[in-house]
């Protein structure tokens, strides 16, 4: 389970508990909540049910295009899955959705679409046309047709909104064992090997140059980083960095990857990188020989990282 689809599709095969938000980085404070929507749905026999819009309404409303986010769509589903959520749902957002009055929205997505008995949610949310309408409105509409409502508490949504503002911080900042802290498991990137320049290999360091279309994805601090992965049932671990090359005159951001003890081609394929640990800042340095020094010296900072922390 654990699908992320969209809204149209969804055909409810039974009734649901539902919430509804952005959840971005499914971080240890929307786990509580996560947990408890499952929990209710096993218990009660309803369908556990993220509702979620996509692009992000700052995107729509504010064209807010700098906006960054700490999962991908796809990321979010499935830390969601792993949980034990049956659906996340998507409803494209749009300035015309955002004029839908509260009514309606409550009459034709929460109950005629998702057949909702129950709907879990912050005791400040707002929704319908200029977020008019608020908690007690959905409680008032509950009433009317048939669902309840229960409130998650200022302690539990500032929490949420705290560790999301901490996450972004400790990601820009590089700090990344604090953000997968609060996290409470391993950022992440996504995306397709693509071919780069080879210049890494010329190094003697071949790298995979990993390809994120997603353009509101939260890139962190340039910088290198270790990394583990698992390709093909296998966990195999690197080094990683994010940045221009300003040693060989690189002109645009890359991240590359480069695995240790590993020789597959893997062009093409769509992978996840964890980060583990930050070593160090992007440099420029005098020479190319002297960045070939380094990255020998960051390949053992980082074998002595992965033995210390990942030995068997």
């Amino acid at each position: 389970m654990g699908k992320v689809v969209r809204i149209e599709t969804y055909k409810p095969v039974k009734p649901s508990v539902v919430t509804i938000g952005t959840f971005d980085g499914v971080h240890i404070g929307h786990q509580k909540i996560v947990k408890r929507l499952v929990k209710l749905g096993a218990e009660e026999g309803l369908q556990s049910i993220i509702l979620t819009f996509f692009p992000h309404p700052r995107m729509v409303l504010q064209k807010d295009a700098g906006i960054k986010l700490i999962n991908t769509i796809n990321e979010r589903s499935e830390i969601l899955k792993s949980l034990g959520l049956n659906y996340l749902l998507v409803k494209k957002f749009t300035k015309e959705f955002s004029r839908l009055n509260a009514e309606t929205f409550v009459k034709e997505i929460l109950v005629d679409q998702l057949n909702a008995k129950k709907v879990i949610i912050g005791y400040d949310h707002r929704f319908g046309r200029n977020r008019n309408a608020d908690i007690n409105d959905l409680k008032k509409y509950g009433d009317q047709y048939g669902f309840e409502v229960e409130e998650i508490t200022m302690q539990d949504i500032n929490d949420v909104a705290v560790s999301s503002t901490k996450i972004r911080r400790a990601l820009t900042d590089g700090a990344i064992e604090k953000a997968n802290k609060y996290l409470g498991y391993l950022f992440m990137l996504t995306g397709s090997v693509v071919r780069g320049k080879g210049i890494g290999r010329q190094l003697g360091y071949a790298t995979a140059n990993i390809d994120i279309t997603e353009t509101y994805k939260l890139i962190p601090r340039r910088g290198a980083y270790i990394i583990k992965s698992r390709i093909k049932g296998e966990v195999v671990f690197g080094m990683m960095n994010i940045g221009v090359n300003p040693t060989v005159k690189g002109d645009k951001e890359t991240i590359e990857v480069h695995f240790f003890d590993f020789n597959t081609s893997i062009y093409d394929q769509n992978i996840q990188v964890d980060l583990l640990h930050r070593i160090r800042d992007e440099q420029k340095f005098k020479s190319v020989e002297a960045l070939k020094e380094q990255l020998k010296n960051d390949e053992q900072f980082s074998l002595n990282y992965i033995n210390m922390h990942y030995a068997k």
